[in-house]
């Protein structure tokens, strides 16, 4: 392994490097159906006794289908119709354990999208690698595969655990974790997998000084 491939090694963007070439910002409408399906737990939990279930799921079809309208990618448009179909039951019983399931949804989708990526190549997190390090060498292409399982763990863990709150628990309890600890532990990991890598970096560019030396 050559010098700059053992420097690349991992090669997910990292903030300390230099930043790439400048993206286009996303519009505010984007952001803001963004922030709308992130803030959505808290949303149901305030609608509680204020709004009725119908209303809540007409909002949450409307939600799903701008996001997949705006993003224009079959994964949103995947996750729109399976969120139509939790609308309507929603609405049909006029209930909101169907609403609750819409995190679960979410991350039954990123699963699928993740795995699926395992057994085709590239995996998903090999791909966001490239928009970086177009070039990325053997180890790092190994490396990323080993991310998307991890990160395939996480979300059939965090679809687990988000039906078990939708089925069992409180709306307040449903609400804390499907809007603030799921986002905590993502969080988490992200932070956990940085300090990894840049431990796996190191490794690498000491091996192969070790061996110029």
């Amino acid at each position: 392994m050559s010098a700059a491939p053992a420097q690349r090694i991992g090669a997910m963007p990292d903030p300390a490097a230099s930043p790439p070439t400048a993206r286009p910002r996303p519009s505010l409408a984007g952001a803001l159906l963004v922030a709308a399906s992130v803030a959505y737990p808290l949303l149901v939990w305030l609608a509680l006794g204020r709004v009725g279930p119908r209303w809540v799921a007409l909002g949450l079809a409307a939600l799903a289908l701008a996001r997949a309208a705006f993003a224009r990618e079959r994964f949103w448009l995947a996750v729109a119709m399976a969120v139509a179909l939790l609308a309507a039951a929603g609405a049909w019983f006029d209930g909101w354990a169907p609403l609750k399931l819409y995190p679960v949804v979410v991350n039954l989708a990123l699963l699928g999208t993740f795995a699926a990526s395992l057994r085709r190549g590239p995996s998903v997190v090999e791909r966001l690698a490239r928009l970086r390090e177009p070039s990325l060498p053997p180890a790092a292409v190994a490396y990323t595969r080993r991310v998307t399982q991890v990160w395939c763990v996480f979300f059939a863990a965090n679809a687990a655990i988000s039906a078990a709150t939708a089925l069992w628990a409180d709306a307040a309890g449903w609400a804390l974790y499907n809007g603030v600890v799921a986002y905590v532990a993502m969080g988490a990991l992200m932070g956990g997998e940085w300090l990894v890598r840049r431990r796996v970096r190191a490794r690498h560019a000491s091996a192969r000084g070790t061996i110029d030396g």
